[in-house]
């Protein structure tokens, strides 16, 4: 009756995590199935294993190298915050299979999950700062003057302007830009938005 209990726990914590979290603020489909997969896939095997004479560690390894193995070999590109969405699927997946002597304990935890998950990703956490891959259509060497540029395309403020290739044939600059607007700038970034004249993401 525990082990059922837990397994409730666990559907109602990774349909919090996709639905109340996740989608409402990222809006990727695809990987609304993902993170139910390998919650769920996750929830069946540790349990099957939890049941077995095979070990525990040994079904927690199985299921890490295949998550690592998904998030390795995917097709497209996955943010850093939906690799931690990932790993919160992972986690409230074993945590529902596990037996435990109180069934609180891995209540508690699996709340502990989505509520850092819910302040983690909060969209007003640190929402002055922001990351882009810029290219400009002209090779700069200096790094004073670089900045200057940024800043002055940007209308922010950088905090790290990274140059990852500098072609001087085709007069191109790729550089990594990590930067901060202020109060009065911050707005929404949508998909697909063009990018400042004489660079783009």
């Amino acid at each position: 009756m525990t082990q059922l209990v837990l397994f409730a726990i666990d559907i109602g914590a990774v349909a919090l995590l996709v639905f109340g979290l996740y989608f409402p603020r990222h809006r990727r489909r695809d990987l609304v199935v993902a993170y139910l997969g390998v919650n769920v896939g996750v929830l069946a095997v540790a349990s099957a294993l939890s049941a077995s004479n095979v070990g525990a560690g040994l079904g927690l390894g199985l299921a890490l190298f295949g998550v690592l193995s998904i998030i390795r070999l995917r097709s497209t590109e996955l943010d850093q915050h939906e690799v931690a969405y990932y790993f919160s699927a992972l986690a409230l997946g074993i945590l529902g299979a596990l037996s435990t002597t109180s069934i609180w304990l891995s209540a508690g935890l699996m709340a502990l999950i989505v509520t850092v998950m819910f302040l983690g990703d909060h969209p007003r956490l640190l929402k002055h700062y922001r990351h882009q891959i810029m290219v400009l259509d002209s090779a700069v060497t200096d790094q004073v003057a670089l900045v200057a540029q940024l800043e002055q395309l940007l209308g922010a403020r950088v905090h790290a302007a990274i140059i990852q290739r500098l072609d001087l044939v085709n007069e191109t600059t790729i550089v990594d830009v990590r930067y901060s607007l202020s109060g009065r700038r911050i707005a929404p970034v949508a998909a697909g938005a063009p990018a400042p004249a004489g660079a783009h993401r």
